[in-house]
């Protein structure tokens, strides 16, 4: 018993001359185990959050009603080819009033004109307005004159007559370029006209510009000292 105790002291003496076990990484890599999947726990609840913000701000945004479609879908803004049928089967048109301006203009100046010849006009109204010597506004370019006493750049808005827009097919195909026009679609057509006049006359600033297309009953021009060659 004695002999027993006295060797279980001496294997307790010699325990103490011994290193203590290396448990410091063994719980440093714990800890970051623990700090690994806190951090993974908190960058879900986070994407969690976020796609729940992304659908509320979603749910919230203002959805365009049927008849502002034309303005904004690709048809309408594109270069495509047109034609009436396609046209009178999108979605009416409305908008503020620059489009109002605009639609009006298609429609005293070249409602009875084939779709190539209503987009020129709302060419030339466009073209005018990026150009500095005009208004800088729609419906400044297309009322220039009123009023003064000196005549109208576009006839209709001086002609005393009612700028009512009775015939309805008319209208509707005017409201819808006008959208399009101003819903960004590339002015192709005129070459950068900013004049037209119809063949029935010969204003003489014709002469002084470059003709730059000639469509149904309209010539159009824009600024040069070149004139194109006559029909």
């Amino acid at each position: 018993m004695k002999t027993t105790l006295r060797r279980l002291a001496r294997l307790a003496a010699l325990s103490l001359l011994l290193p203590a076990p290396a448990i410091l990484p063994a719980s440093a890599g714990s800890a970051r185990i623990e700090a690994t999947r806190a951090l993974t726990q908190e960058q879900s609840a986070l994407d969690s959050a976020s796609q729940r913000l992304a659908a509320l701000t979603e749910s919230l945004r203002p959805r365009a009603r049927a008849d502002e479609i034309v303005a904004t879908s690709p048809e309408a803004s594109s270069a495509g080819p047109l034609d009436f049928r396609t046209l009178d089967a999108m979605p009416a048109a409305s908008g503020d009033e620059a489009w109002q301006c605009l639609a009006e203009a298609i429609y005293f100046e070249a409602r009875g004109e084939p779709l190539e010849g209503q987009v020129a006009v709302a060419e030339v109204v466009l073209n005018r307005v990026s150009d500095r010597r005009f208004p800088r506004t729609v419906c400044g370019v297309t009322k220039q004159g009123a009023g003064s006493g000196k005549g109208c750049q576009f006839s209709y808005a001086c002609d005393g007559n009612s700028d009512v827009m009775k015939s309805a097919l008319a209208r509707s195909r005017a409201e819808k370029l006008a959208a399009m026009m101003l819903a960004g679609r590339a002015r192709t057509v005129t070459d950068g006209a900013t004049y037209f006049h119809t063949r029935s006359v010969r204003p003489s600033w014709s002469s002084r510009m470059v003709r730059t297309a000639s469509i149904g009953h309209h010539l159009f021009y824009r600024s040069g000292t070149e004139v194109a060659a006559a029909d």
